[in-house]
Parts: structure tokens; C-alpha cells; sequence
């Protein structure tokens, strides 16, 4: 089943990864906060739905968003923040906070409030400060730290945490006042903080940009971009330090939210990219389509592969027969012998969509005609930048996916579920077999 945790974080507990997210009702109202873990950052195994809309009134209906899980060592607690709305609109812009004492329990809920109501702030017309999207930081001493974005998202407000990090303290700084900044993700590297961040547009992605400082209250740097345009078509949500015998990598986690092109929340996916520091006060952020992950040496390294796209049903790769370059030419399987016109390169067009781009010849793999009829067979094309030219991964567990094609909604399968060379490959609605199962082996 897909992993459930959308804007979500990551604790590690002993020899194991707790990932924390948002797990939604189909219509987009509050489920749970659901918990996985891992000992490797690969493989991961469902926990618990630490906090569900069961868990207290106030939150059926709600809005859960972003939740953070930190321990305090003073308490012996695990504690959670999260962003809170009510469930039928955006106007309350509270924090929640919930507790348990063991990692993947079950969750008490402490309530929601807008942080320092009661001192005579206000924002917006109301007590307190708005409080959106969040973060959640323990320094070196133990001092726990809330961050969230307030005044319409226009501000980012640094709190200092109570002692057991059950309530705000004071408000520690207002950083980059005005600048429009949201979903942070605060860490610490030799000594200098980190501030990573994404403009305010909605569930659409935008460049992403971090400030560095010495001090958490003051001294911060302009903020300078990082990655591209679209940081990746995502949107920052943690940075995971990765610790191991040989040192500490930095692993950047990212939503790619399916509202950008009008799906739920549960049908986002999530990017991950590893983070390279040039100095002590600056980072980079490059794009990988395959990351190696080594948790006992703490190392994550990135590559951009091209595939095979291997049948579940035959064994047989996917080929442009002939190793042609011409358009129009013929998308069969064959047996695996190593030719570039068995490679593909899988190029993001948007939307949860790709372009796979056949590495001898060039050209795309394309329904022809554009058409949504049953038994069309495949060839490839000079990339138009048509709908029948996008391909959506569906992934089925177990290294297998599903493909399926943008404009007509077929999925690819090999014609009549063959096991022979020569086969024709083609669109066809799904017939649940493994004809229409691929995995992508890398083919470097």
C-alpha cells in the first residue's frame, strides 16, 4: 500500500526511522497521522495511526497539516506539532500539539491554539499569532523550538518551546517579515543553522530557498535559491540528517502534491534528493532519479540512470525495433541484449506524468493518432509534448508498475499477454495481469 505521510518528518529512535504524516479522508478532512518505520530508509513498515479524528472532537472535522514528532529527554515524551484548521475552511490557523511516550503509540491530544493568544497579540482580527505550516527543531541543549508561518503566511515566527515542549514560550524572532516564505525545515550542520523554505503559491510548486546563521534569533544570511525552479516539482517538508561511521548526510524530503494538478493529498508522492554543503554556510541540491542510501555508514549519494523496462509476465525488455531512429517505428519486447534502443530515460513532464525518452534514437514512447482505442500498438515519436506522449507510474509494491497513458487512461501490456520476441507492445484497459506489470531496471 502507498506510504501515507504527506507533509511529514522524521524521528530516529535506536536503529530505526520513524516517518510521520498526513494520511487524509477522500474528502481531504483529517484521518490520521500515520507512522512508519525503517532501518534503512528503504523498506518501510506501517506502525500505527498515532493520531486519528477519534482521538479527540477536535479533530472531527479538522485540518491536520505538517506534523513533527521530537523527544524530550527531560520527560521521557515524545511530542507532536502540527498545523490546525477546522475542517471547513482556512481562517483558524492554529497550532495543535499531542504527546505519548512511546514512539509509534497512540497519541494524546493536547489541543489547538494560536501561539501567545493570550497576551494581547493579535493577527488577522484574532488572539495569538496565525500558525501554518510548521517545523519543529531541538538544539544541542535540548531547547525545543516551533516554527510557523503567520501574518497570511507573509511571516515565519521562530517560538522557544516550555521546557517539556508542550507550549510556546516566547517568540524567539519574526524572520524574513514580509517575505512570503512557507514550509520550513530547520536543522543544524558544524554549527551553523539551516533554514530551508518555498514561496507561497498554493499546492504549486516554486524555487526553493535557505538562510544560514550562527545564531537561531539572529545574524541570518539573504536567502539564496536552491535546485530549480520548481525545487524538483516539490516542496520542502523535512531535512533528515543521516548519521553513520563514515559521517552525516543531509537528505532533503519533499511533497509532491497532487492538488498542483487538481488530485487529493493522498495521491501525492514525495521527493527525496541528497544535499551537498560546498561550505560550512552554503548548499546545493542536484537532481537524481535514484539515490543509494547507507544508514550504517550515513551516505546518501544520487544518480540520474536510464532504464530497461522489464515485463513482469515475459522477462522481455521493452525495444524499438529494429534499434531504429525513424518516427513511427515499432515498440515490441525482445530479449534483453544490451542495446541502447532497449534504454529509456524517464524525463518529468508535470502532473505526476513522464516522458520516456528512448536513448538510441531520441524519440518518445507515443500512442498513435492520439487514440484511446483498446489494442493500439505503441511506436515512438518526435516528442510533441502531447497528452498521448505523458506516462503515469503506477506503483503496485514488489518492484512492479503500471503504466498508463495520460490521454486515453490504457495501461501498456504486451499484446495477448505473450512471452515472444517480436511482441507487439500496446494499450489496453486494465486486464489485471502481469502482461501490463513493468519494472524499471537500471541500465547504466
Amino acid at each position: 500500500n502507498p506510504i501515507q505521510a504527506h507533509g511529514g518528518g522524521v524521528i530516529k529512535v535506536g536503529s530505526y526511522y520513524y516517518w510521520f504524516g498526513e494520511n487524509r479522508n477522500p474528502d481531504g478532512t483529517f484521518y490520521a497521522v500515520s507512522a512508519y518505520r525503517s532501518s534503512d530508509l528503504r523498506r518501510w513498515e506501517f506502525r500505527n495511526h498515532v493520531l486519528t479524528m477519534d482521538s479527540d472532537e477536535d479533530l472531527d472535522p479538522a485540518n491536520i497539516e505538517r506534523p513533527k514528532v521530537v523527544y524530550n529527554a527531560s520527560t521521557g515524551k515524545y511530542v507532536m506539532w502540527m498545523h490546525w484548521e477546522n475542517g471547513v475552511n482556512y481562517g483558524e490557523a492554529r497550532a495543535a500539539v499531542a504527546s505519548a511516550s512511546t514512539v509509534d503509540g497512540d497519541y494524546t491530544y493536547h489541543g489547538s491554539f494560536r501561539p501567545l493568544a493570550g497576551t494581547g497579540v493579535t493577527d488577522h482580527g484574532k488572539p495569538g499569532y496565525m500558525s501554518r505550516d510548521c517545523g519543529l527543531f531541538v538544539d544541542d541543549d535540548g531547547k525545543g523550538y516551533f516554527i510557523s508561518a503567520s501574518n497570511e503566511n507573509y511571516d515565519l515566527n521562530l517560538y522557544a518551546l516550555t521546557p517539556d515542549y508542550l507550549a510556546v514560550d516566547r517568540l524567539a524572532a519574526v524572520l524574513f517579515p514580509g517575505g512570503h516564505r512557507e514550509a520550513p525545515a530547520l536543522f543544524k550542520r558544524n554549527g551553523v543553522y539551516f533554514l530551508l523554505t518555498s514561496g507561497a503559491t498554493g499546492w504549486d510548486p516554486n524555487q526553493a530557498k535557505y538562510a544560514t546563521s550562527r545564531s537561531l534569533e539572529r545574524g541570518w544570511s539573504t536567502m539564496t535559491n536552491v535546485a530549480d525552479g520548481t525545487t524538483y516539482h516539490s516542496q520542502s517538508t523535512y531535512v533528515l540528517p543521516v548519521q553513520g561511521s563514515a559521517g552525516t548526510a543531509y537528505l532533503y524530503m519533499g511533497d509532491r502534491w497532487a492538488g498542483a494538478w487538481g488530485g487529493r493529498v493522498n495521491d501525492s508522492t514525495y521527493v527525496w534528493q541528497p544535499i551537498s554543503f560546498p561550505s560550512d554556510t552554503t548548499m546545493s541540491m542536484s537532481w537524481n532519479n535514484t539515490l543509494t542510501i547507507d544508514t550504517a555508514a550515513g551516505s546518501v549519494t544520487g544518480a540520474t540512470n536510464r532504464f530497461k523496462l522489464m515485463n513482469r509476465k515475459s522477462g522481455k525488455v521493452m525495444t524499438v525495433a529494429g534499434a531504429s531512429s525513424e518516427d513511427g517505428a515499432a515498440v515490441v519486447q525482445s530479449a534483453d541484449d544490451g542495446g541502447d534502443n532497449q534504454k529509456w530515460s524517464l524525463n518529468y513532464n508535470g502532473a505526476g506524468y513522464f516522458r520516456l525518452t528512448n536513448v538510441k534514437s531520441g524519440k518518445v514512447l507515443d500512442v498513435p493518432d492520439e487514440s484511446k482505442s483498446d489494442g493500439i500498438a505503441l511506436k515512438q515519436w518526435t516528442d510533441h509534448d502531447g497528452d498521448n506522449q505523458a506516462w503515469l507510474f503506477i506503483d503496485l509494491g514488489g518492484g512492479d508498475f503500471q503504466i498508463r497513458n495520460k490521454n486515453s487512461g490504457k495501461l501498456v501490456g504486451v499484446v495477448q499477454a505473450s512471452t515472444e520476441d517480436a511482441a507487439a507492445i500496446e494499450q489496453r484497459g486494465s486486464s489485471g495481469g502481469e502482461e501490463q506489470r513493468w519494472q524499471l531496471v537500471v541500465a547504466n
